[in-house]
């Protein structure tokens, strides 16, 4: 596993660069969130899909969310109601998931049995960029081991996942708690989890 230490608020581009060359050739990379490390992967890449699945211990009916950029590429997939902008515009980019009807653009495989897709758009400069320069959204899992605790340290990571990820990139330890997951499918909004931030601007 190649392994790189970005600074979290002014990450260095040419290992961004490194995490998108590989994410482009179908690899699978960790990398720093506003919550926890995530692990990821092109949601257009199958086979790098089926390989988080491998990693994860997960069966493939688990659904997994996924990093856009920005607001404003929500739209692109997935259908967003007039209730459902003025929410997230309160909260993003926040250590949120919010579950929502998916655009076709999205792959089905990533769809509940409900037609929604979980969207995450986090306050956290490494992952906002690895999204805007991929120009595809990212996988958004948390890096746990197989009875779903939570990694936080960069060494942990590293003993644990180097021969099953191809690219790391650190911002140093991130001991957080995962993102509140919010189904905005539906009026009004309903908290699916409690997790990282607070959710007063739901009422």
């Amino acid at each position: 596993m190649e392994f790189y230490e970005l600074h979290p608020v002014d990450p260095q581009l040419r290992f961004i660069n490194k995490a998108i060359e590989v994410l482009k050739n179908g690899g699978v990379i960790i990398y720093p969130t506003d919550t926890v490390y995530g692990l990821g992967c092109d949601i257009f890449n199958r086979e790098a899909l089926e390989r988080i699945y491998m990693i994860k211990n997960e069966a493939p009916s688990k659904l997994f969310s996924f990093i856009i950029p920005d607001l404003k590429d929500i739209s692109k997939y997935a259908k967003v109601s007039d209730y459902a902008y003025k929410v997230m515009k309160k909260a993003l980019p926040g250590p949120y998931t919010f579950v929502l009807p998916a655009a076709k653009e999205v792959p089905k495989k990533l769809w509940t049995k409900r037609k929604t897709v979980g969207i995450r758009v986090p306050d956290h400069k490494i992952a906002q960029t690895l999204a805007q320069e991929l120009g595809n959204p990212i996988i958004s899992t948390s890096v746990t081991n197989r009875k779903g605790k939570n990694y936080f340290s960069p060494k942990d990571i590293r003993l644990n996942f180097n021969l099953q990820v191809d690219l790391m990139l650190s911002s140093g330890h991130l001991e957080g708690k995962p993102s509140t997951i919010i189904d905005l499918s539906a009026e009004p909004a309903e908290i699916l989890r409690e997790g990282a931030g607070e959710t007063t601007f739901l009422y």
